[in-house]
This record gives structure tokens, C-alpha cells and sequence, in this order.
């Protein structure tokens, strides 16, 4: 299923989510080489938690990125849209309350939080821009926003090939550790089309933060983005 048939209906994105949710961690851990774990180690140290406060951690999925702020003694609320994630997530951590929401309307109150987070997963919002304004909705002001995505890499030969491993090697790989493989054909699509640091830190400050600053991770296959809430 490619990028193009999914935006035709966004329930279908809900609907792979909810397919490869088993074994969703593993094929990541695998598909990345184990950078996801140094990764999303990168964005807890961006997001910097403090023991009572509340983190809205978006796009979930198993609550993997969830728990290592909860072991910082924050409150942490995983959400995502996809049920079959949540149900697994549920299952594997019990004591973390997860929600079920879309990000361009999130279940929540204005000024809810003291920050949000969102790693791998704005590129599956229907509307990005929509859900960066939705997520300074119900962040405090003066509270931050991290977001972990796939990006551009810096290096121009080095992109090449990093677009090519994408486009050929990627869903074969998944093949053989996904319990539903089509979703990654997907994935590398939308990762081809998505906006470069630059366009994606333009897109946060349009939605109402300010000091928008990224950080390459990797030579730019991931760049991590971190803003305030302006008042």
C-alpha cells in the first residue's frame, strides 16, 4: 500500500498500525540496526523530564518511548490513535495510562501539560501542521516540545544511498520480521517526502512555538526538534 492510497482515507493508516502492532518494537530495533535505542535515549535527555511533571508522550504506539519518563518520576500519558498498539502496550506496561487520540484533535484540556513529545510518528498525522498547533494547544506556555523524526541526511552521497537502502532493501527486510510488511513500503515513502530540518523547524514555529532549534542524529537520518510554547 503506498503513501498516496493511504491519504486517500486515514482510517487505513489506523488500520496498519493496528497490524504490525505485535511486533512493532522488534521490527523497528531491527530495521534501524539498534539506532532507535540511542535515539530515543537523545530525545528523554531533549526533553529533560522533572519528577511531577506531566508529559503527553504522542504517537506512542506500545509505550516503549512512554516508560523511560516515567522512571524519571515524571507523569507520563501515552496516546496514540492506533487501539491495536494500545492494547499491546497495555498489556506489556499495565501502569502507564494510555489514551487513545488523534492528533489533530487530542482528548485533552488547553494548557494541560509542562511538555509534549512526539518520536516517528507527526509523518503519520493526516494534517502535520494541524497537529503541531494542536500540541501547543495543550501545552503550558513557556512548556517545550520535542519532536524525533526521520529527516534529510546532511551528506549528499551519503543520502543517496540512504534513499536507495529505503526504496529496496527496507521492505524486504520487513518481510522477515513484520507481521504486516506493506506498512514499511509506506514508511519509506512518506520519508522521501517529507520537509527537510529546516522546512520542518519552519512548520513548528508557524504553529506557535518559539526558539525552534534541531539537532542532527546520525548525519541527518534523524534530526530532533525542540521549541517553547510562546504565552
Amino acid at each position: 500500500m503506498t503513501r498516496a492510497e493511504l491519504d486517500k482515507d486515514p482510517h487505513d493508516v489506523r488500520r496498519m498500525f493496528d497490524a504490525v502492532a505485535r511486533r512493532y518494537d522488534l521490527t523497528n530495533d531491527v530495521l534501524s540496526l539498534g539506532q532507535d535505542r540511542r535515539w530515543r535515549k537523545d530525545v528523554i535527555d531533549a526533553v529533560d523530564p522533572k519528577s511531577g511533571e506531566l508529559i503527553l508522550d504522542l504517537a506512542a504506539g506500545t509505550g516503549t518511548s512512554s516508560q523511560p519518563f516515567a522512571d524519571r518520576g515524571a507523569t507520563v500519558v501515552p496516546c496514540d490513535f492506533s487501539i491495536g498498539m494500545l492494547r499491546v502496550g497495555k498489556l506489556a506496561k499495565p501502569r502507564l495510562p494510555f489514551a487513545a487520540g488523534d492528533g489533530t484533535r487530542l482528548p485533552f484540556r488547553d494548557a494541560t501539560f509542562d511538555a509534549v513529545t512526539i518520536s516517528f510518528g507527526l509523518r503519520n498525522v493526516v494534517d502535520p501542521r494541524a497537529g503541531l498547533a494542536e500540541m501547543r494547544r495543550v501545552t503550558k506556555p513557556g512548556g517545550r516540545i520535542v519532536v524525533c523524526e526521520f529527516s534529510h541526511p546532511t551528506n549528499r552521497f551519503f543520502r543517496t544511498v540512504y534513499m536507495e537502502y529505503l526504496m529496496r532493501a527496507l521492505p524486504p527486510i520487513a518481510r522477515t520480521v513484520s507481521s504486516s510488511p506493506d506498512a514499511y513500503v509506506y514508511l519509506a515513502e512518506s520519508i522521501r517526502a517529507w520537509p527537510d530540518q529546516r522546512g520542518l523547524s519552519d512548520w513548528i514555529t508557524a504553529a506557535g512555538w518559539s526558539d525552534t532549534e534541531f539537532r542532527n542524529l546520525t548525519g541527518g537520518i534523524v534530526a530532533l526538534h525542540r521549541a517553547v510554547a510562546r504565552p
